[in-house]
């Protein structure tokens, strides 16, 4: 899968939960979603208020706007390596949680995962 494949079936399938997302459908978008929004902190530079900049504001919407596409394709990542999706709690814990959670879905995908959808 390809760069620009995996954004557009992470867009398309922006809340899908079901069926599963192989590795570079996985690292493809977050590595677009790190990019873009280290783009958008660029404007960190230019003050809206006393309190609040540009890039503060404009990385606030990308991060609302990209929520729901990054934990539907986490959660078929998690399943694709064969693991339950409750395992994305383990972003809740401190450093050590991230770290647990990018092991597992750095995982090769399971023999016994689910088949991906077509489409």
């Amino acid at each position: 899968m390809t760069f620009v494949e995996a954004i557009q079936t992470c867009v398309r399938k922006y809340a899908d939960f079901e069926g599963v997302a192989k590795r570079p459908e996985f690292w493809w978008w977050i590595l677009f979603a790190a990019i873009v929004s280290g783009i958008l902190g660029t404007f960190a530079v230019i003050p809206v208020s006393q309190t609040g900049t540009v890039g503060g504001i404009l990385t606030g919407i990308w991060t609302l706007a990209t929520l729901l596409p990054t934990l539907g394709v986490t959660v078929r990542r998690l399943r694709d390596a064969g693991y339950v999706w409750q395992n994305i709690l383990w972003i809740l814990v401190p450093v050590a949680g991230v770290i647990v959670l990018a092991i597992y879905l750095a995982k090769p995908s399971s023999p016994t995962a689910p088949a991906p959808a077509a489409g």
